[in-house]
Formats: structure tokens, C-alpha cells, sequence
């Protein structure tokens, strides 16, 4: 089985979202959320969805159909909005902290988005937010643009393919998919290096290891891979992660 992924499209139903000029969040954030969703399937995802439809659900229903599914991720899509119109620009992406992959997700989805010519806010921690906080795996949350900015919508519109790739592309790129989606992981290791050159990797690999990290090197396709541990779930990569990121490390997530 591949990996799996919530996504949901913000609010719905009785619930408009934010409204500008007869615009409603609702609309624009179902329309992004499907096209990502054929993007990710179309790459071997397993996508699983909080509405398809113009209906509503609360917060908590959704965290809680996330976590009865078993997801892997949770992504909810959601157009910003500000007390004045056209004050502010840009994409920002949501988290319960930041931390571990669902931090890394957020910022490659940030950047994927700063690409479609979008202003790059960055990574705010929302830990009062129900599906940041009720649910049990990864999740992001993110705000494509203020649909109260006329600039950010133009954007929207005449970019809305590039958009859902954007989107698309900062998952896989989280997950290591360039291209093919592989088996569910039996285990995780933290990748702290890739180098052509084995002397490098031989330097960083006694430097981890002088600092009591378990650091060994890999090759493959040509490139030396420096990582540190083995786990059994995500959680417990997440945590040396965080070590290894408070020591200077540039890390990610590996599964396999």
C-alpha cells in the first residue's frame, strides 16, 4: 500500500469561509484541494478526502475521519483573508508546532508556492486549531493566498494549475517521491548528508558519531547518504530530527 494523505478543503456547506465580492473560500479551496488530489493519485498516493462536495463538517468531525482512516498526513486548503482589503499578499502554511516532518512539509509546500510567483509568509505555529491539534498524524494547514487581495487572486485564477502542482510537489518532495510512490516503510532513518565526493560523507559520518549520534553511509546512484538511526514509526524519527536539527544539521525524513 502507498502512502496515505487527508486533504480538506476548508470549510463547506452552511460554512462560506471567508467571502469577498461574492467569492467564497468554500468554492476556491474544493477546486484547489480535487486538482491536488489527481495530482498526488496520479503519482501513486493513496488520497483520501474530508468533502467532495458542497457540504459542511466541523472541524473536530474532520480530525476525527482522519484519524478513523488511518491517514498517513493530514493537508487542509484554505484561502486567507484580512480585516481591510488588499492590505496584505502571499502563502502561509499552518502547524500545531514546529517540529519534525509535518514542519518540513509545510515549508516545501511554502516554497513549492513561492515558485507560482505567490509571497512566501513562511510557518506559524496554530496549536488551538482543531485539525492541527485533533489529529493523530502530520498535519499542515495552508492558506493559499488572501481571496480578499486582488493580486493574490489574479494570481489564483490565472495560476491555478501551477497552484495544485505547487501543492503536489511540496508533499512528495517531504516524502522522497520523485516519481514513484514506494511500499509503506517498515522503518524511517533522518538523512543528514548526500555527497558524489565519499570524503565528505566519511567526514560528517565522524563528526555525528563523535557526538554520540549513530550515523553510518550508504551509496546509491552515485551518492554517498549519511544518515543516523533506524525507527519503526515516524514519531520516534521526528524526535532525533529535532536533536540533530537543535546540533545544526540540515536534515530530512527517509523512509524504506
Amino acid at each position: 500500500m502507498p502512502y496515505s494523505i487527508m486533504l480538506d478543503p476548508g470549510h463547506g456547506g452552511r460554512d462560506p469561509g471567508a467571502v469577498y465580492n461574492g467569492r467564497q473560500e468554500k468554492d476556491d479551496a474544493l477546486a484547489l484541494t480535487l486538482a491536488v488530489g489527481e495530482l498526488l493519485q496520479d503519482r501513486g498516493v493513496d488520497v483520501l478526502y474530508t468533502r467532495t462536495t458542497d457540504v459542511y463538517e466541523s472541524p473536530y468531525q474532520k480530525a476525527m475521519e482522519a484519524n478513523a482512516a488511518g491517514a498517513d498526513f493530514f493537508v487542509s486548503i484554505h484561502r486567507n483573508s484580512s480585516p481591510e482589503a488588499d492590505t496584505y499578499t502571499g502563502v502561509e502554511s499552518l502547524v500545531f508546532d514546529r517540529s519534525g516532518i509535518k514542519l518540513e512539509m509545510a515549508e516545501n509546500i511554502n516554497e513549492q508556492l513561492e515558485s507560482t510567483g505567490f509571497v512566501n509568509l513562511g510557518v506559524k505555529e496554530r496549536p488551538g486549531l482543531v485539525v492541527l491539534r485533533r489529529t493523530d498524524m502530520p498535519s499542515v494547514l495552508v492558506e493559499v493566498g488572501f481571496i480578499n487581495s486582488e493580486t493574490d487572486n489574479l494570481l489564483f485564477d490565472n495560476n491555478f494549475d501551477d497552484i495544485a502542482l505547487a501543492i503536489a510537489e511540496g508533499i512528495l518532495d517531504t516524502l522522497q517521491m520523485s516519481g514513484e510512490v514506494p511500499s509503506p516503510p517498515g522503518s524511517y532513518t533522518v538523512q543528514t548528508g548526500a555527497f558524489r565526493n565519499g570524503t565528505y560523507a566519511d567526514r560528517l559520518q565522524q563528526e555525528l558519531l563523535e557526538q554520540d549520534f549513530p550515523a553510518v553511509i550508504s551509496q546509491d546512484n552515485g551518492l554517498y547518504r549519511v544518515t543516523v538511526g533506524t525507527y519503526p514509526t515516524l514519531d520516534e524519527a521526528a524526535n532525533m530530527e529535532r536533536r540533530l536539527k537543535r546540533a545544526g544539521y540540515q536534515t530530512v525524513i527517509v523512509s524504506g
